[in-house]
């Protein structure tokens, strides 16, 4: 019977606002009846004084009277009597209870677009009271008033709603399956257009936009719950974005991380967007393993020049040993490929340096080195000392670990005949000359 009583005087109240105009309600108006007037007064005194001891109860019912005989009085009434009943639908138990105050919350909202206007503003307000209470419930009809709320602000819909807009999304997905991925696509490049406005705005106006940032990180996560995110998804709905815009860091983020969880890192979009990142992040905050791999990926298409400034910038930026001593394999194996040996041995034996416990691959790639220089380094005098290079590059094998390599190196060593013919002896230690230039001791293959 109360909840009847309740919902019947904001009705009333709603029937008899709607002949009013639009009054703002900026300034106090006080009924012209001087009985009505005191009363009001009085009102107005017990639920301010309620409101300020936290007695949301005991406001309640002055604030009630107030929204159905004085609708037009100021805002202020609208703005506490959401206030009043959000927090007693917040600390409400019981469900048919909160209900009523959750009814007669979005009845307030209703009460004040009708009485003072402001539609936009307060029907974002109750699309969120709305889904902060009904979401799970009434997910469809939470949908339907944030599409609202978008429609009547635009881009200047409140920072608070662009998440839980696309949860609400999330949750009709999941639970009542009435959208497609299409549908969901859709919704989200309306959200993330309008995160987009707000960014170049914030930026013009010298401000942070961290806190949008954060946001978009929150419904990518959110999409990718819900559709699935892959290659090709990036490529139909991202990449064009991207062309149109290609300084966009944030998108190119997207786009990098999507390729990168959907294995397609070899498309070149996927290094367009890392390039992107890299050239845009300041110096001081470059991400080493960023740097690191795209400089690999221009190492496979043999763009060395492209690849060994990454690479260099990388050699920089690392920090972690691990990471180092990779970078500096590869720039190595740049230098091998330019034929610079000297160069690329120093660059190995600085990766074992700086990686001692995982020095295998250096050992190995100084050890192709010397296998490798036969041809190179070969007088053509004599078998002995021509093969000694197959001896240092034995060395490096063995330190390597790589079994078949040291024993294709062995099968390389000078014969028994070839140092008897100059007079060397197994257990002796020779030079090995050319660029190689390190001792060695002489054992042959039979």
């Amino acid at each position: 019977m109360k909840t009847t009583i309740l919902m019947a005087a904001f009705i009333m109240a709603a029937s008899f606002s709607g002949n009013l105009a639009f009054a703002q309600c900026k300034t106090v108006t006080w009924p012209d009846s001087p009985e009505m007037k005191a009363k009001a007064e009085e009102n107005k005194v017990l639920y301010e004084d309620a409101l300020k001891s936290g007695q949301f109860k005991v406001a309640q019912a002055p604030l009630t009277w107030l929204l159905t005989n004085t609708p037009n009085l100021h805002n202020s009434i609208y703005i506490q009597g959401a206030e009043v009943f959000d927090k007693l639908a917040s600390a409400e138990k019981d469900p048919a209870r909160k209900q009523v105050y959750v009814d007669s919350l979005m009845i307030v909202y209703d009460l004040r677009v009708k009485t003072c206007g402001e539609e936009a503003s307060v029907s974002n307000r109750k699309a969120l009271s709305f889904l902060k209470y009904n979401l799970q419930a009434k997910p469809e009809e939470s949908l339907a008033l944030l599409d609202k709320t978008f429609e009547l602000n635009g881009n200047n819909v409140m920072d608070g709603t662009l998440v839980p807009y696309m949860k609400a999304v999330q949750v009709n997905k999941l639970k009542t399956k009435n959208l497609t991925d299409e549908i969901v696509i859709e919704r989200y490049d309306k959200v993330m257009g309008v995160l987009d406005a707000k960014i170049k705005k914030a930026q013009s106006e010298g401000k942070d936009i961290a806190k949008y940032t954060q946001m978009k990180d929150e419904i990518d996560k959110i999409l990718i719950s819900i559709v699935k995110v892959d290659c090709a998804f990036v490529k139909k709905n991202l990449e064009p974005k991207f062309k149109a815009n290609p300084t966009d860091i944030v998108l190119a983020k997207k786009i990098f991380g999507f390729m990168l969880q959907g294995k397609c890192t070899d498309d070149p979009l996927w290094v367009e967007a890392g390039e992107v990142i890299h050239k845009l992040t300041p110096v001081a905050e470059r991400d080493c393993g960023l740097a690191k791999n795209l400089g690999i990926k221009y190492l496979a298409k043999e763009n060395f020049e492209k690849a060994e400034e990454l690479l260099k910038e990388a050699q920089t930026i690392c920090t972690d040993a691990k990471d180092k001593a990779e970078v500096l394999i590869y720039l190595g194996n740049i230098e091998a490929k330019k034929g610079n040996k000297v160069s690329a041995r120093d660059l190995f034996r600085q990766s074992a340096a700086a990686d001692p416990a995982n020095a295998k691959e250096a050992y190995e790639k100084i050890g192709d080195l010397y296998y490798n220089s036969f041809g190179d380094c070969a007088k053509k005098v004599n078998q002995a000392d021509d093969r000694l290079v197959y001896l240092a590059a034995a060395e490096y094998y063995q330190r390597s670990g790589n079994g078949r390599k040291l024993a294709m190196a062995k099968e390389a060593f000078p014969s028994k005949e070839d140092i008897f013919l100059v007079n060397y002896k197994v257990g002796e230690t020779k030079t090995v000359g050319c660029w190689i230039g390190e001792s060695v001791t002489i054992k042959t293959r039979d």
